[in-house]
């Protein structure tokens, strides 16, 4: 394998932890969808629409699931696109436990582990310089 020292023959040389970075993002990102409309939907029909108020509070999710879908999409391809790890992005994850979304919870604090690794670090920064 390579050490930390060692620079990657190639920015297509992805480390596991990149990929798995960018599939929990996914799942997460999906799952941030799935419960920002659910929530949303089912105040609103709860209340018969006076719910409507709350909307803009309960989309928030589903806001977040689609940066996530972005930020994944940028992460998953072969080869790469040029992105800069996202750790505000794995805080907001993290701070979506408020909605009750734990699969996005366990997805940031993964996420800002494996930015802090020697590999994943030395990646984003070849992927980024352009060589």
């Amino acid at each position: 394998m390579y050490s930390n020292d060692a620079p990657y023959s190639s920015p297509g040389e992805k480390p596991t932890q990149v990929t798995t970075i960018a599939i929990l993002t996914l799942i997460s990102g999906i799952t941030n969808i799935l419960a920002g409309l659910g929530w949303t939907s089912a105040i609103v029909l709860g209340t018969l629409g006076i719910g409507l108020i709350c909307a803009p509070i309960t989309i928030l999710p589903a806001v977040l699931g689609i940066f996530e879908i972005i930020y994944a999409a940028k992460l998953l391809p072969d080869p790469p696109k040029p992105v800069k790890p996202s750790q505000l992005l794995a805080i907001f994850q993290i701070v979506a436990i408020l909605c009750g979304n734990v699969i996005s919870l366990v997805t940031g604090i993964i996420a800002l582990v494996f930015y802090n690794d020697p590999k994943v670090q030395q990646y984003f920064t070849q992927l980024n310089s352009g060589e």
